[in-house]
């Protein structure tokens, strides 16, 4: 199933900084945005699903301000 639902995955938006790279990400088969971070210094990474009602571009210009408040989807602390 995971398979099936990464090969849903469209990226419409990626940024890179300072070793911090951030993707938006549309899932077709879930019909949501998500946001995906990736920390290349501390090899830190996590995903998270745009909250209902919340502008995408905001969450992916500020991943991290909404990281607590937010469905986490993937951690690579877990």
């Amino acid at each position: 199933m995971r398979s099936e639902a990464l090969h849903t995955l469209r990226e419409l938006d990626a940024r890179a900084g300072d070793g911090i790279h951030v993707r938006l990400l549309w899932s077709e088969h879930g019909e949501r945005a998500l946001v995906a971070v990736a920390d290349e210094k501390t090899s830190d990474a996590f995903a998270i699903e745009v909250p209902e009602g919340v502008n995408a571009l905001k969450v992916f210009s500020h991943p991290y301000a909404y990281a607590d408040d937010s469905r986490l989807v993937y951690s690579a602390d877990e």
